[in-house]
């Protein structure tokens, strides 16, 4: 897999919503592009899903050694 930052999901998303927005678009690229899109924001929902958890992990760390 080549670059996974959210950013660059979320950037490669606006880029292929910019593509099908063009009105001299085929049906096929359309398809094409919306899966590629889908794809991205998958990718890009499952990083931000991965950086909440990794978040709630390290606040919960913290607040177990501040009890202790």
């Amino acid at each position: 897999m080549k670059d996974v930052s959210f950013e660059s999901r979320l950037e490669k998303s606006k880029e292929i919503l910019q593509k099908l927005m063009n009105p001299e678009i085929t049906l096929s690229q359309s398809v094409s592009l919306y899966k590629e899109g889908m794809n991205e924001l998958e990718v890009a929902s499952k990083l931000l899903e991965e950086a909440k958890l990794e978040f709630l992990e390290y606040q919960n760390n913290n607040n177990t050694k501040d009890t202790l």
